[in-house]
Order: C-alpha cells, then sequence, then structure tokens
C-alpha cells in the first residue's frame, strides 16, 4: 500500500484536514465553526479502535464521557437538532471481549439519552457485523437515541437492512474495511448501487437514512430520487477535509428537489498512533491521497 511508504509524521502533517485535532476542545471547536456556515451538522468520534491495553479502554471510556457532558451543557450547542451526535467504534472499549466492550457502550448510551445526545454505534470489519447490528437495535427498542452503520460491501447488506426498525438511524457508507472475497464483492459500482438500493429500502421500512458517500453522482440520485419519498427521514454525511463545500450548499438549498442536512463526520485524536493509523485507511481507500503526500514530500526534497 502507497500509505506504508509515507512516515507518519508526513501523513499527519499532510493530511491533517482530515483530523479536526488532538484534543476534546478541538473537535468541539471544529463542530461550532461548522455549524456557523453554511450550517453544517457533525458527528465527533475519538480515534483509537483495536485496542491492546486495559489504559486505552479507559482513557477511551474517560474521553466519551467527557465528550458528551461537554455537548450537554448546551453552551455551544443550545439547540438539539443542531447538537453534534457521538461516533463510538467498539473496539475502542476492549481488549478482546466484545460483549464487555457493549456493556460499556451501553453506559454510554445512558448518559448520553440524559444529555439529550444522539449516538451511533459505528461498524467495523466482519466480524463485528453481527453484534454491533443486535446490541444497536436492542438499545435503540430500549428507548435509546442510537444508530448504527451498514456496509454495502458486505454480500449481506439486504439482511442487514432489513434488521433496522422503524424510526432508527442509520448511516450507509461503502466500507473501508478489506474483506474476505467470499463475503464482499470488490466492485466500487455495485457497492454505491448496493447504497442506493438500500437507502430505498429503509426509507420504505420506515427507518432514517444518513446516507454516506463522496461520490457526487450517487447523492444526487440519492437527493432526486429517494429523498422526496421522505425528506424528514433523510441527511448526507461526508467526512472532514474532503473538498465538497458545492454540493453541500445545493443539498442544503434543495437544489435537487428537497433541502437535505449535511452531516460531516468529525474525527479527533488524543494519541497521534490512533491519528496516524485512521489516515493511512483514508489513503488506502482514496491513494490520489497518498500520491499527493508523496508528491509533496518529493517537492520540500
Amino acid at each position: 500500500m502507497l500509505s506504508r511508504l509515507v512516515p507518519a509524521p508526513l501523513v499527519r502533517l499532510f493530511a491533517r484536514p482530515y483530523v479536526a485535532g488532538y484534543s476534546m476542545e478541538a473537535a468541539l471547536t471544529s463542530a461550532a465553526e461548522l455549524l456557523e456556515a453554511p450550517r453544517l451538522l457533525s458527528t465527533l468520534d475519538l480515534l483509537g479502535e483495536h485496542v491492546t491495553e486495559r489504559e486505552q479502554v479507559d482513557a477511551n471510556l474517560a474521553t466519551y464521557e467527557r465528550l458528551i457532558d461537554a455537548l450537554g451543557e448546551r453552551a455551544r450547542f443550545p439547540d438539539r437538532a443542531a447538537r453534534p451526535t457521538v461516533s463510538v467504534k467498539p473496539s475502542a472499549f476492549t481488549t478482546g471481549d466484545q460483549r464487555a466492550a457493549f456493556e460499556l457502550i451501553r453506559g454510554l448510551a445512558e448518559r448520553a439519552r440524559a444529555r439529550e445526545v444522539g449516538l451511533t454505534i459505528d461498524m467495523e470489519d466482519h466480524p463485528w457485523t453481527d453484534m454491533t447490528i443486535e446490541r444497536a437495535v436492542a438499545l435503540f427498542h430500549d428507548g435509546f437515541d442510537v444508530g448504527t452503520v451498514l456496509q454495502s460491501r458486505l454480500n449481506r447488506y439486504r439482511e442487514d437492512a432489513a434488521a433496522i426498525p422503524a424510526g432508527m438511524r442509520v448511516r450507509l457508507v461503502i466500507g473501508i474495511y478489506r474483506e474476505p472475497a467470499e463475503i464482499a464483492t470488490t466492485d466500487k459500482r455495485e457497492m454505491k448501487a448496493r447504497l442506493l438500493e438500500m437507502a430505498a429500502t429503509l426509507l420504505d421500512a420506515g427507518a432514517f437514512v444518513e446516507f454516506a458517500t463522496h461520490d457526487e453522482a450517487i447523492v444526487e440520485r440519492f437527493a432526486r430520487e429517494l429523498a422526496p419519498r421522505a425528506a424528514e427521514r433523510c441527511e448526507v454525511q461526508m467526512l472532514l477535509g474532503v473538498p465538497r463545500g458545492a454540493i453541500q450548499e445545493r443539498l442544503l438549498q434543495g437544489a435537487f428537489g428537497v433541502p437535505l442536512p449535511v452531516r460531516l463526520y468529525v474525527p479527533f485524536g488524543i494519541r497521534k498512533a490512533d491519528a496516524t493509523a485512521y489516515l493511512r485507511r483514508r489513503m488506502d481507500e482514496n491513494p490520489r491521497m497518498a500520491l499527493d503526500v508523496l508528491r509533496n514530500l518529493a517537492r520540500r526534497r
């Protein structure tokens, strides 16, 4: 992978637009600035999954507790509709036992409900798929404002979409994890077609669809063909740092038929190694980013 050729400090230097910073305060500031103009929503995510030490679990949990408390104070985000949601990856809360991770996530869900903060349980690679969907749906049925994420690259995408109940939030993504060929497609066109199919199925079932892609043609098809069915249960999501300002503005203005909210995924780090790992995954997904970094390095030399 090209991303492995780029030294860690340079990964962080040249790809820093994709990460809000290395503190919770940096993430909160970024979210507040996005909301000012042109009123972009956000979901905040602490980088640091697949932990190997209990101390990391404790640090991740403590950071999320402080983050949820800060969002609930309402000084920056008094309007619940504009308040950032919080995204968590289950592997950030365990050194191996999946059930232990979801016990901690339930505690975060209780904290988030008390402070009127939405929580999304993010999706990781396929060993996490079953339990993530099962536990997220269970929390939703228990009255928590909890959503989850489905990946269109997985061949089980129809089964996963069918598991989402009416009213629940679900982020639809292609997915960045490299999965075995027997369980996932590698055809990007197929992945994008599946995104639209999943969105149609979920909207018809009464779910809240968070359509997450940077492919502007697919976003426009979603906005024109599917969102008018239930615009109040739709939003488009993109990543912090990816330049899509023009289409974001058009979505907000309803240029494709109905106005749609736009939410940015805003990651932040506490440990720089976690941010580097995230940025390398982004580079693997988009090799042009890695090439740009290498070109910049060559120019400096």
